[in-house]
This record gives structure tokens, sequence and C-alpha cells, in this order.
């Protein structure tokens, strides 16, 4: 199955990759190459490459960056800034829907803004994101109570989730296949770097300054993002469509509904009420059967928010199966490595976290780096070669010496980003250059929105295997009166003095048998993705090439083309 071209991978323009035998993304050379015509940049590109320039491209390429920034720091920002926020607002049993609420915002509208982007253009969708989470963050800095707080929150994951998904479909317009790996490793370095950032930024000015300035100082960095991308990103013309575009709004409320309460039942299960519990059980029931009424109203829509094609075509159907497996082990090294390197290592905070930095100075460089394994092996196979690295990583990790030293987790967590690097970015750039124009926003959301579910799902699966494992090992615990979950484990743990030496011993290998627990959920997770490759996505992605889609570009460019 996985030996054969993917037939059914045909672009928006009815045109699919030469079957020449040759891999259609495997060196594709100047002037010929596979799925390329004359004219058409000859080197398997979706565009001509006349039409852009780096010249042109600068300008939107750096509010590309700071759109990326906006939304990846923000997801983050405020963990560091929580006791400042409680002490000022109260709310403390529900300050977690400030990351939640977040979270499922961005979440359940990136295939909404995929669909618009396509339908109505790039250019208008970005704008309104910019717009909106900058609203959101001027009513953050504004409120006055938790609720208004997380209300407000919501607003700003509704305008990031059109930050995300179309800054990652702009950049596939702007570059031609053979440069996308350069655009996406930029992305891929700011999106983790502010990300990392993102909690010393928020203690910093929590400390130092007011918790209102985390969302201030969105102000200037989103306006300049708007005020380039308005002066400087062009859409070319496209031709009127003989019928006036239809939205498919009944569809787009049933996936944010169903989203809503998907992960409103794993955010909230095993925290805020038992997993057996009759609210996570009805939440579970009514998002099963919201999700069968959206298949209903999907396969009707004249334009649905989800179209089919996006699960039948195996190439798509396969990355997206693997990209939401990445979500899914993600959760071990970003959310549990910290409480291990503090737990069990007993690092502070700066030194934790710098343990999980070194993942990001490795990934951009093996992304960046891919296109030369990529253009000779293909796609699909330096994919299999990243993620089979990683799941042999995250099983090296439960071997790990007990207590051990700081640089033990930290090189892994170097070999583990180089792996996903070679990983994530080929699928990426692979599968965006499989459609046409007018399917790339639908098909980059499409993405990472299966990404974004891994994680929360991810988060409350590990979250439980996490506590379980706790449980088993405390329940025969030398000493009696010691806290029974991972989050409170970490916080007696801080506080020597409070547990006598055995007592601390005793947690601290817990917490590493616990986390040791959740890297081999996360291998298993890897093992996943790497299944869905081997079984379901073709050997060669079926690259197409655009003649006549529009094509996206900077102001230069278009001085460029008329000169």
């Amino acid at each position: 199955m996985s030996g054969t071209d993917d037939k059914s991978d045909v672009g928006a323009d009815g045109t699919r990759a030469s079957d020449t035998g040759a891999d259609t993304n495997a060196g594709p050379g100047p002037g010929t190459g596979a799925g390329s015509t004359p004219g058409a940049g000859g080197n398997g590109t979706n565009a001509p490459p006349a039409l852009t320039t780096p010249r042109g491209r600068r300008p939107v390429v750096a509010a590309l960056m700071l759109g990326m920034a906006l939304a990846a720091i923000d997801g983050t920002i405020v963990s560091t800034a929580v006791p400042q926020i409680v002490g000022d607002l109260g709310g403390f049993t529900v300050f977690s829907w400030l990351f939640s609420g977040y979270l499922l915002a961005v979440t359940v509208t990136l295939p909404l803004y995929g669909k618009l982007s396509d339908t109505f253009g790039r250019k208008p969708v970005l704008i309104a994101g910019i717009i909106l989470f900058l609203i959101g963050s001027v009513l953050c800095a504004a409120a006055w109570n938790m609720a208004a707080l997380i209300a407000f929150r919501i607003v700003q994951g509704l305008g990031g989730g059109a930050l995300q998904g179309t800054v990652q479909t702009i950049a596939a317009d702007l570059y031609p296949l053979k440069e996308r790996p350069r655009i996406q490793a930029k992305l891929s370095t700011v999106w983790a770097t502010s990300a990392v950032a993102g909690p010393v930024v928020g203690g910093l000015l929590a400390g130092y300054a007011d918790w209102r300035w985390i969302f201030l100082i969105n102000l200037p960095v989103g306006a300049v993002a708007l005020w380039l991308v308005v002066r400087h990103l062009h859409e070319p013309s496209r031709p009127r469509p003989a019928t006036r575009p239809r939205v498919d709004w009944a569809g787009a409320l049933a996936v944010f509904a169903t989203g809503a309460l998907l992960l409103t039942a794993l955010v909230q299960g095993g925290v805020a009420w038992p997993w057996l519990s009759t609210p996570s059980l009805g939440l579970f029931g009514a998002s099963a059967v919201l999700a069968a009424l959206t298949v209903v109203i999907e396969r009707r829509a004249a334009e649905p928010i989800i179209p089919g094609w996006v699960w039948r075509r195996r190439t798509i159907a396969s990355v997206n199966l693997a990209l939401g497996a990445l979500g899914l082990l993600m959760v071990a090294p970003t959310v549990f490595l910290p409480t291990y390197a503090q737990s069990v290592l007993g690092l502070g905070p700066i030194a934790a976290g710098f343990v999980l930095s070194v993942m990001t100075l490795s990934w951009p460089v093996t992304a960046a780096l891919s296109d030369r394994v990529y253009n000779r092996i293909g796609f699909r196979l330096t994919a299999i070669i990243g993620i089979g690295a990683a799941l042999l990583i995250l099983l090296a990790f439960p071997l790990l010496p007990y207590p051990g030293e700081p640089w033990h987790p930290a090189l892994l967590m170097l070999l583990l980003g180089a792996a996903l690097g070679l990983f994530q970015l080929p699928l990426i750039v692979g599968v965006q250059s499989t459609v046409g124009w007018a399917e790339r926003g639908t098909t980059t959301a499409s993405v990472l929105f299966c990404r974004q579910v891994g994680q929360s799902i991810g988060a409350a699966l590990f979250g439980a295997v996490a506590n379980g494992v706790l449980a088993a090992r405390l329940l025969d615990a030398p000493v009696t009166g010691l806290p029974d979950d991972l989050d409170a484990v970490a916080r007696a743990l801080e506080d020597p003095g409070a547990l006598s030496a055995a007592a601390t011993d005793y947690l601290r290998r817990a917490v590493d048998s616990a986390v040791d627990h959740v890297y081999i959920g996360a291998a298993g997770a890897a093992a996943l993705a790497l299944l869905a490759l081997i079984t379901l996505a073709p050997r060669r992605f079926p690259v197409i090439t655009e003649t006549t889609a529009p094509r996206v570009t900077g102001a230069a460019d278009r001085q460029d083309a008329s000169s």
C-alpha cells in the first residue's frame, strides 16, 4: 500500500505529479523535474518564481514572524504571572482556564479560518486575526475579575487561530517548494523561542511592573505586523466566481461546538471532576453526538468547513494523523520535563527551562537542512527517519540513571529536537505542495488542527498516567500524609524542610517513575506516527504545479513584475 503513488491526490486545478517512476519530490532540478512545466519555475514549485523576489518578501516575512511570535508567546506568557493575577483578581479555582480557554479558541477556529482564507484570500483573514488578537489583548489588560479575563483570553484565542493557520499558509504561498524549508525553519525558530521565552517575560513583567503589561506589550508588536501586512502583502486579483461564495456557517458552528465540548472534557477531566463522573461522561457523550451531527452537516454543505477530501486523500490523511501524534508526544518534554528537572534533579526554574530549551536549538537546524535529505530520498522516508529516531530517543529516557546529571536529559532533548525537525517540516512542506492555492489554507489548517487536538489529548492522557503511577507508588509509602498528585508532590519537594530525607527521596523516585511512564507513552505516540507513515502515506508525495492560481506577493514584487 505504501509502495505505490497516491493516484487520489489531485490538485485544485486537476493536475497531479507525473507518474514517471521518479520521486516527485526527490531532487527537482532547474528546468526539469517531475510535475514542472516550462515557464512555471521548472523546479516542481507551485507558481512562477518571477512573481516573487527576496526584496519584496522581506517585509511580509517580518510580518509573518511577528504574527507567529504573538500567537506563540501568549500561549505560555501567563504561566509565571498566575500568583500576581490571582492575588489581584481572585478566582484561584478557575485560573487554569486562562490557558485552556486560549487553547480551546485557537484549536476550534483553525478549520474555519483555513476555509475562509481559501475562499476570500489570506490577507483579509490575517488582518482580521491580528485586529481581533489586539482587541482581546486590550480587554485582557482591562479585566476587572477572573471571569472577565478568561472571556477576554478566549477573544485573544479567536485571533490567535487566524494567526497560526494563515501565517503558515502565506509562507507556503510566498515561497516555491525549493525555498520553503528556509521560511518554515524561521517560523519554527520564532515559535520555539517565543514559547520558551514566554514564562520568563511574563515573570519579569509581573514581578517588576504589573501583570497587565503581559497583554499590553502585544500592542506595538501587533501594530507593526498589521502595518506590514496592509502595506506590503498583495494578493493578485482572482477571477470573479460565477456564484457568490457561500460560507458554511452551520458547519463552522458544529465544529466549534464539538471541539469546545471535547476539549473541555479533556482539559477538566481528572482535574475539576473525576474521569468517570457524570460531568465528564456527559461532555464526552455530547461531543460524540455533535461530532456525528457535524459529519452529516458537512456532507450536505456545498462548501464544507472540513471537506471530505482532507481525509480521503492518503497524503493529507497520513500527515494529519502523524502530526496529531506529534502533538501527543510533545506533551512529555514540554509539560513533564520541567517538573522532572526541578523535582528529581533539584534544579531551579531557570536551569530547568534550559534543559527543555536545548530542544529549540537543534529543531530549527535540522528543519532548515531537511531539504537536502528529502530532495534525495523523498518527504515520506525523511519523516520516517526523523520519527524513528525520536522513538528511540524517547525510549532512552527511562534508562537514565537516578538521579543523574542535568546534561543527561539535556542531551536527549537536543537529539529529540534534531529528530523532530527532520520529521515535522518535510511533512508540512510536502503536504502543502500536493494541493493547489485554493486548497492550501484548508489543508494547512487541518494539519495544525490535528496537532492541537493531539496536544490536548496528550495533556489529559499523560496527566492521568502520571497521577496514576504516583498514586500507586504512594499507596505503600514509608510515611503518611504525603501528597497524592503530581502538582502537589512538586510543591512539597520545593520545600525540603517540610519532609524527612527518606520521604524526599521516596517522592523524587516516585516522580522519576511517573515521568518515565509518560515518556514511554510518548514513545507509543511516536510509534503511531511511524505506523501512519509506513502504512498510509504514499511512497512519493504527488507534488503538483500551479500555473494559473493566484500568487501572494510582496509590494516590491509588483514593481518588479511590471518593470
